[in-house]
């Protein structure tokens, strides 16, 4: 499969319609049929249902759309930076779970913008598992998790930073008061948890205990909407302090007790040329 053709298709994708599709790529509609046709019988499936109006995506025309971005985008970051000679210019790829320890990265990055103003950064916001895949595959450079992570895997630095568990709860919950939060507080109240794959670890530990007798009735990726669920007190979240921010609203985060406490990683894939890099962005303030 070309690139060229990738982007082809890309475009049709985006546009919806074979013809707007051609004027985009200045392209007659005959051409652009032929080529998305072949592409269909290299690939060996279908990829999209052509309508009265617009085309509709098959399954697998949806799976290329999601991997044909990100193959496109890794071509992108690969060729600026192997174009251009200084060793920290080029492009970025960060990403970054939610954790106010991204805040001292910012500092960071800003400082060696202004050091290096040819420096360009492409950011991607997940939770700890969507960001250990795209590095795996090759689409981020570095990412910003916290703990626990599978370091055996992945080359890191561990930053002079914490991150705080506790509970969200919208002032009128009845917990609300509460300077700190037991385990004992929160059994039989609905929660939603993080669905990251190693948060049950650090949540069976503070609990002493498995978390299954706790009342937890979903799950969430990022934070921000579920705490508008819990703005309406419909749940509460087990999350880390200043993901939100609680002032002028309803909100109020409680901490744990005993103290959970989680350490902050950057973390990239083993053997790649990006430690001489962090060792310049960390040089800046030293």
């Amino acid at each position: 499969m070309e690139l060229r053709v990738l982007n082809y298709f890309l475009t049709v994708a985006r546009e919806k319609t074979i013809s707007r599709a051609a004027k985009v790529l200045h392209l007659s509609q005959p051409t652009l049929s032929k080529q998305l046709k072949e592409l269909e019988e290299t690939l060996g499936v279908k990829l999209f249902i052509r309508g009265s109006r617009f085309i509709t995506l098959t399954d697998d025309g949806i799976y290329l759309v999601k991997k044909g971005k990100e193959i496109l985008s890794l071509v992108e970051s690969t060729t600026a930076n192997l174009l251009n000679d200084n060793s920290i210019s080029g492009q970025i790829a960060i990403g970054a779970g939610e954790t106010r320890a991204f805040e001292f990265i910012g500092q960071l990055l800003r400082d060696l913008r202004l050091k290096h103003p040819d420096i360009h950064f492409q950011l991607y916001s997940g939770n700890s598992d969507d960001v250990l895949e795209k590095i795996d595959y090759g689409l981020l450079d570095f990412g910003l998790v916290i703990d626990p992570v599978e370091k055996q895997k992945y080359d890191y630095l561990q930053l002079p930073l914490v991150d705080h568990w506790g509970i969200l709860v919208s002032a009128s919950h009845p917990l609300a008061k509460n300077k700190y939060i037991t385990p004992a507080d929160i059994q039989g109240t609905p929660l939603l948890v993080s669905n990251q794959s190693l948060v049950d670890n650090q949540l069976s530990e503070w609990l002493g205990a498995s978390a299954d007798y706790l009342n937890i009735v979903g799950t969430y990726n990022l934070l921000y909407n579920a705490s508008l669920l819990v703005k309406e007190n419909m749940v509460s979240a087990l999350c880390i302090d200043g993901i939100i921010n609680t002032a002028g609203t309803n909100l109020i985060f409680i901490p744990c007790s005993p103290s959970l406490i989680v350490t902050v990683n950057i973390i990239w894939k083993k053997k790649s040329n990006l430690f001489k890099c962090l060792q310049s962005i960390f040089a800046i303030n030293s």
